[in-house]
């Protein structure tokens, strides 16, 4: 019956609740009074039984004027308390005026107080009563998925109230490292010790951890993580309190834990002179504008004002979703989004001129290993002479600052990729030693988390599609670290260099991509399936290493490295190659590229990039279909 009241409208119910309080006042009255005479009635009052009819007529009222009809049953809070105890006060003190007018000496004057009690048990509980039926059918009509939630402070409380007020979760526990919150209880839910989790997720089949701990640090939250992976349960967190007090996000959005939180560390806040050295007041120009660095490198740059941000992009729909998102992350920074070729030097003085152009983040290149391997002629001449002609029309047009993103894979390379941004990096050291005007600055790090060529989203999806998960060793190891760290480490970084300066990001430690592999698979709830688990989940194939992969990946060549102002930025001391020696290999490389020959640019490579540990012959695609030809 409660089941169908609740589909009435809205006016309809205010009509049912003022009825029942219609209801509840009278028999409040009377109890008191009853009470007050020891269970027994006194016939005196017999005249006067109307005053047990009439407080409905202006207690309502009173309600009403308080908005106690307006309250939402589903939502009550303890407020409704407060408003319940204003509204029978003056209830009260109404009926003593109305009892004192009409002289009514028989009436108990004690049974006020009393009735003041009954009737603040009637009207509240009532409520209560009722929202605890309405939520309970809510329960049973929309089934909800039974959560854990770890920490029980503050945003876990809070995350717990949004939860059962909702539809989608059902809290059935806290879990929490503090000894002193155990064995506590709020709104009914007990606080247990992480050692019980194993018990409490059989006990009360819950299919989800829910990480309330907001504030905690980068390295605390990955110790938690790294303690609840054995129980292969997926697990989501609260945004980060910056998120929740900033209002971008609610305590009721939880997010899927990322591997990010498993591998990120806790960031060393940035300086923010060196943030805004290059780019406060400054046009700046960022090509590959809307790639997995370029885009974040937009981002941070957007924050500390510059005059202008010239997009540079070879994908017009990647330039189109980089543009689109900064008109709304930063709509008072003025932006010119350009289609144009790092290879267009044209191009690029005209983009440079007509903007003024003062500092450039040159973040475009070809990074996937594999496809620049089976396409060398075109990752040289994006890679290496798209970094020079850039170079070349920044120096042109009088631009202050330059700086390379650049890669692990540059450090004794065994593939094409790393052997030109190598070679990029030689050419911008012998523009700086021939000294030159503009300020050459390279910052070298290893992979980032989600970017494009990350195995990070390849995981994802061989996840998601029930495997398996390829990784091509079982003992490759990888260097890692989020875009946004990076993005912000390469701005403090090219704020630093005199010019000529090569960067390295420090890291962290190396990880080994099956570990990587395993742990996402348990961040989805699922299980490997190997030897000791072969009735697992998911799959995790090793695949072979690829053309010109590295078991491991470098970030120094040498061992001459000084530290700088910023405890994870790093000055390398590298050599570089003289100026008639470099141009001889770049006309010879040139020439090899304009007639296609892949094999002569390949060898060429070999000889200018001295450290360059090269497989016998190109892997080029077409070169090789033309030897399967002859």
């Amino acid at each position: 019956m409660l089941d169908k009241l609740l589909t009435f409208s809205r006016h309809n119910k205010m009509a049912l609740l003022a009825l029942m309080d219609a209801l509840l006042l009278p028999l409040a009255l009377w109890s008191a009074v009853v009470l007050r005479l020891g269970g027994y009635w006194d016939p005196k009052l017999d005249p006067y039984l109307w005053i047990f009819i009439v407080p409905p007529l202006w207690v309502i009222p009173i309600f009403v004027k308080l908005g106690l009809y307006r309250a939402v049953l589903k939502y009550l809070d303890d407020k409704i308390v407060y408003t319940v105890f204003t509204g029978v006060s003056l209830a009260v003190l109404v009926l003593t005026a109305v009892i004192v007018m009409a002289r009514i000496a028989p009436f108990p004057r004690s049974s006020i107080i009393i009735f003041w009690m009954f009737a603040m048990a009637y009207i509240g509980g009532s409520r209560f009563v009722l929202r605890g039926l309405v939520r309970r059918i809510d329960s049973v009509d929309a089934p909800r998925e039974h959560v854990i939630i770890y920490g029980a402070g503050q945003a876990g409380v809070q995350l717990m109230l949004a939860l059962q007020a909702g539809k989608e979760y059902r809290p059935m526990a806290f879990v929490d490292d503090n000894p002193d919150s155990w064995r506590r209880t709020y709104r009914g839910l007990t606080v247990h010790a992480p050692a019980d989790l194993p018990l409490l997720i059989e006990e009360t089949a819950a299919s989800c951890i829910l990480l309330a701990m907001p504030s905690v640090s980068r390295g605390r939250q990955r110790e938690i993580l790294e303690s609840l992976e054995h129980l292969r349960i997926p697990i989501k967190r609260l945004p980060g309190m910056a998120d929740l007090v900033s209002g971008e996000a609610r305590v009721e959005e939880l997010k899927e834990v990322e591997i990010e939180d498993l591998l990120g560390r806790d960031p060393v806040p940035p300086s923010p002179e060196l943030l805004a050295r290059n780019i406060q007041g400054r046009v700046v120009m960022v090509t590959g504008a809307g790639g997995s660095i370029g885009s974040e490198l937009v981002r941070q740059i957007a924050r500390n004002n510059p005059a202008r941000i010239v997009l540079f992009e070879l994908t017009e729909f990647a330039l189109y979703a980089i543009d689109h998102e900064l008109s709304q992350l930063a709509p008072s920074i003025p932006r010119t989004p350009v289609l144009g070729s790092v290879t267009d030097h044209a191009r690029l003085c005209q983009i440079m001129r007509a903007f003024k152009v003062e500092t450039v983040y040159h973040a475009a290149a070809y990074k996937h290993v594999p496809m620049v391997e089976h396409n060398p002629v075109a990752g040289i001449l994006n890679n290496a002479f798209g970094t020079d002609t850039t170079a070349q029309a920044a120096e042109d047009c009088a631009v202050d600052t330059f700086v390379l993103i650049s890669t692990d894979k540059a450090v004794r390379p065994t593939n094409v990729m790393g052997a030109t941004k190598r070679l990029a990096e030689l050419t911008l050291q012998g523009r700086h030693a021939r000294g030159s005007k503009t300020r050459f600055v390279m910052v070298r790090f290893g992979n980032v988390l989600g970017s494009s060529g990350s195995v990070v989203p390849l995981f994802k999806k061989q996840i998601k599609a029930g495997g398996p998960v390829t990784v091509t060793h079982p003992d490759i190891t990888r260097y890692f670290m989020t875009i946004p760290e990076a993005a912000q480490l390469v701005i403090q970084a090219g704020a630093m260099g005199e010019g000529g300066d090569v960067f390295v990001l420090d890291m962290g430690e190396p990880v080994k991509i099956a570990d990587l592999a395993r742990r996402m698979v348990h961040l989805s709830g699922l299980e490997v399936r190997d030897d000791k688990h072969p009735s697992g989940d998911i799959e995790i194939r090793f695949s072979g290493l690829r053309p010109g992969e590295k078991l491991y990946e470098e970030l120094l060549i040498g061992d001459n490295v000084l530290p700088t102002d910023h405890p994870r930025i790093l000055r390398a001391q590298e050599y570089h190659l003289s100026a008639a020696e470099l141009a001889h290999f770049m006309q010879q490389l040139a020439q090899a590229c304009q007639q296609l020959d892949a094999a002569s640019a390949f060898a060429l490579m070999q000889q200018v990039v001295h450290e360059f540990r090269a497989s016998p012959a190109t892997q080029d695609w077409v070169v090789m279909q033309q030897a399967v030809s002859r």
